[in-house]
């Protein structure tokens, strides 16, 4: 008797063309943005990092490796900027804490006091979708708000 292996199928990428195309054009931009902050921040913490790099990720924001590399999502230009900068302190503060717990939600509340609001903020536009289009709409509305 034969046995007959199943083929993996390869899907196609649900990413489509325009999604990388605004991933090559904005990934500077988010660089810039990303290292501009962390710069910021760090005045305050003083701690030390190896590599920044900017990714085209579909669920994850940011995050920091044992090796102390920074990952951070090239969508974090379309979040308001207090919510970038929620997610930029956050993976900062791993560098000194690499879990969860008490010690590090106060080194992120040394910067970022309300963090609880933005934490909520984030959820919310979690359950929304990382797309670009929703995105882009949630800073639009952001925008409008903040100048009324």
């Amino acid at each position: 008797m034969f046995r007959f292996r199943r083929r993996k199928v390869r899907r196609r990428s649900r990413r489509t063309s325009s999604v990388t195309k605004h991933y090559v054009e904005h990934k500077e931009e988010a660089r810039e943005l990303t290292l501009a902050r962390l710069a910021h921040f760090n005045q305050h913490y003083g701690l030390k990092w190896n590599r920044v790099a900017i990714r085209n990720q579909r669920r994850c924001w940011g995050s920091c490796t044992s090796l102390k590399n920074l990952n951070f999502n090239y969508k974090l230009i379309l979040l308001p900027p207090h919510l970038a900068d929620y997610i930029i302190v956050h993976e900062l503060c791993h560098l000194k804490e690499l879990n969860h717990g008490k010690a590090f939600w106060d080194l992120v509340e040394e910067t970022i006091p309300d963090y609880k609001e933005r934490v909520a903020q984030i959820k919310a536009i979690d359950k929304l979708g990382h797309s670009i289009q929703v995105l882009e709409k949630i800073s639009i509305e952001y925008e409008k708000a903040a100048k009324s």
